[in-house]
């Protein structure tokens, strides 16, 4: 009975090593899970931009240079693949978009086009996915870094190469704007 008692304490430390391990793997691909939904928001936004300058340019044709900014962030936006490149690309994007966005206040006109209002609902639409796929991403980086940074899961993750996360932070495009009121 004594053989078997120092054959399981022997084992407990393997024990403890694997599930600690596998909790850094598990953790690690729900960021990766959550980071490919902010990706597939961002991708949507990317799509719907190109269209959105184009009813742009139709109006603004002197604000050409606004214009080629967004088009030169989106090109830039979409070059990165992981979440730390793209939030220096998204963050320039949205400036953009918010240049644009402001810019369309100059043009009655367009304000009213109905493709752009179309337009800038789809964008509100993915500007608010994006957020609460940022919201997922970031709560799961948090509870990611707090395992990898609590003892003794830190000395699993020292071991195997787990290193803390940088949460997702980018201010949406339709963010911050004035709020716009439809009076019947």
């Amino acid at each position: 009975m004594q053989h078997w008692t120092w054959i399981a304490l022997a084992a407990m430390p393997f024990a403890a090593l694997g599930f600690l391990y596998n909790r850094l793997v598990r953790h690690r691909n729900l960021l990766r899970e959550a980071w490919s939904g902010i990706d597939v928001q961002l991708k949507r936004r990317h799509v719907l931009v190109p269209n959105l300058v184009e009813v742009v340019k139709s109006y603004a044709h002197h604000e050409a240079d606004v214009l080629e900014e967004v088009t030169r962030a989106r090109t830039e936006s979409q070059r990165a693949s992981a979440p730390d490149a793209a939030e220096a690309g998204e963050v320039q994007l949205t400036r953009a978009l918010k240049s644009v966005l402001l810019l369309v206040e100059n043009y009655p006109d367009l304000k009213a086009n109905g493709n752009f209002l179309d337009l800038q609902h789809k964008l509100v639409d993915i500007e608010d996915q994006i957020q609460m796929a940022r919201r997922y991403y970031n709560g799961t980086v948090r509870d990611y870094n707090t395992l990898v940074e609590s003892f003794p899961a830190n000395i699993v993750a020292g071991i195997f190469r787990f290193a803390p996360r940088d949460y997702f932070e980018i201010e949406t495009a339709t963010e911050r704007l004035a709020p716009r009121i439809d009076l019947p």
